[in-house]
């Protein structure tokens, strides 16, 4: 299942094209469903897109959940909801929830049954992301280098509230490092490279074992 929150992208030094790369998901997740909305079908969506408009009504989406084939869906309907929402963990800044109606799904029950599906949308209908940034899939499992030390590969990309932090692990530890302009020298996504000049200490104060 592709959860990571994809079709944001982010700052960085170099552009480049990442289409060639093999380990790319097929689809990439625009919303996640959080919980049923009402009683006529709506479900909660955790915007997970900078395209916002890919969730208006109309739009084709793939339904991907855990263990079934994706299944292809249609909004009927969208709208803000006007209450607030939970907070989110620390590590991540708070998202867009937006309340949708696929078509077909009429009542709370339909609506139940979606809770915790990914919608997504085939990686060939995302643009090339403009030049100087990168869309998050394309910087999980970049392998990141630092004064020569291989320090692992990109598991996760997350927001802290002040920027973005690539959580790169050699399987052995965790180790957070700032997706920022002055620690980045090259960043080749066709490659699948990320190479950094990290200051020094901030691996070991950083690092958490696994």
């Amino acid at each position: 299942m592709t959860g990571v929150a994809s079709g944001m992208s982010s700052t960085s030094s170099k552009t480049s094209d990442a289409a060639g790369r093999g380990d790319l998901p097929e689809t990439i997740a625009v919303g996640r469903i959080l919980r049923p909305h009402g009683l006529r079908g709506e479900v909660a969506v955790e915007v997970l897109t900078d395209a916002p408009r890919r969730l208006d009504p109309g739009s084709s989406l793939l339904l991907v959940r855990e263990g079934e084939p994706p299944v292809p869906v249609l909004v009927a309907a969208r709208r803000t909801p006007g209450g607030p929402e939970k907070a989110p963990p620390a590590h991540r800044a708070r998202r867009a929830v937006e309340l949708l109606r696929l078509a077909g799904i009429d009542d709370r029950e339909g609506a139940d049954r979606l809770r915790g599906g990914w919608l997504e949308i085939e990686r060939s209908r995302v643009p090339p992301a403009p030049p100087g940034t990168y869309y998050r899939y394309e910087l999980v499992g970049c392998r990141c280098v630092s004064g020569g030390e291989d320090l692992g590969e990109v598991v996760e990309v997350v927001e802290d509230g002040g920027g973005l932090l690539l959580l790169v692990s050699d399987g052995r530890r965790e180790v957070p490092v700032p997706f920022v302009a002055r620690f980045l020298r090259t960043v080749d996504v066709e490659h699948a490279r990320i190479e950094l000049e990290l200051p020094p200490g901030l691996i070991e104060a950083c690092a958490s074992r696994s």
